[in-house]
C-alpha cells in the first residue's frame, strides 16, 4: 500500500478550498469593480455640481424645453414639474409650479427676496413670461400675471428637506393660443441649471 498518496477526502476538500477561494475573490472583485464606477460617477458629478438636470427625454435647456406636465429632475434630488394649462373662464389660465425637495438640505425656491423672486421680463427664480424659450423677453405676445405677489410669497418660504410645495399661477394671454415660458432657477450656494418649460394657454 502506498502511504504517500493522498485521500479522495483530502483532494475533495482541496478542490472545495480552491473554489471557495476563487469564488470569493470573484464576488471580492465584482464590488470593487460596481464601488469604483459609483465613486467615479460621484466625483464626476462633485466636479461639475449636483445641479445638472438628468431626466430621460427633453433636456430642459432653453434649447430642449420641457412640455406641460414634465419633470425637470436635478442631480442633487430636487425635482420641478410644472402642469399642464387649465383654462378658468373670462380669458383666464392656471398652471401650477410643484418643488419636491429631494436633496439633503433645505431650498429657498424663490431666493432670500421676495421682490425678486419671480418676473415677466428679467431672469429671476421663477419666470413666466410670453413666448417661446429661445425668443427674446420681447415679443409679439404679451401676457398679464394676475397672482404675481402671491406666487412670490408662495416662493419665498423655506421648502425643507423632503417637502412639495405647489405654487399656482394665473394668467391672461392677450389672445387664444400663445406659447407661454416658464423658467425655473431654484437658487444654489453652488450652481443648479435652470429648467425651461414651454406651455400654450388658450
Amino acid at each position: 500500500m502506498d502511504m504517500d498518496s493522498p485521500s479522495t477526502d483530502t483532494v475533495a476538500t482541496g478542490s472545495t478550498r480552491w473554489l471557495t477561494g476563487c469564488a470569493l475573490a470573484a464576488i471580492i472583485i465584482v464590488a470593487l469593480v460596481a464601488y469604483g464606477a459609483y465613486a467615479l460617477e460621484d466625483l464626476e458629478k462633485g466636479l461639475d455640481g449636483y445641479g445638472q438636470m438628468e431626466q430621460a427625454g427633453r433636456s430642459g435647456t432653453v434649447a430642449d424645453p420641457l412640455g406641460p406636465g414634465e419633470t425637470a429632475q436635478f442631480e442633487d434630488g430636487l425635482k420641478v414639474t410644472v402642469s399642464p394649462p387649465i383654462a378658468k373662464g373670462n380669458g383666464t389660465h392656471a398652471f401650477f409650479v410643484t418643488y419636491e425637495n429631494g436633496t439633503d438640505a433645505e431650498v429657498l425656491p424663490g431666493g432670500p427676496s421676495l421682490e425678486d423672486s419671480v418676473s415677466e421680463i428679467g431672469p429671476a427664480p421663477l419666470v413666466v413670461r410670453p413666448g417661446e424659450s429661445l425668443d427674446d423677453y420681447v415679443t409679439a405676445y404679451d401676457l398679464d400675471w394676475l397672482n404675481r405677489q402671491a406666487a412670490a410669497s408662495d416662493l419665498v418660504a423655506p421648502l425643507a428637506e423632503g417637502e412639495k410645495r405647489t405654487v399656482p399661477v394665473h394668467v391672461k394671454p392677450t389672445r387664444a393660443g400663445i406659447p407661454v415660458s416658464v423658467e425655473v432657477a431654484v437658487p444654489d450656494a453652488g450652481y443648479r441649471e435652470t429648467a425651461y418649460f414651454q406651455l400654450t394657454v388658450g
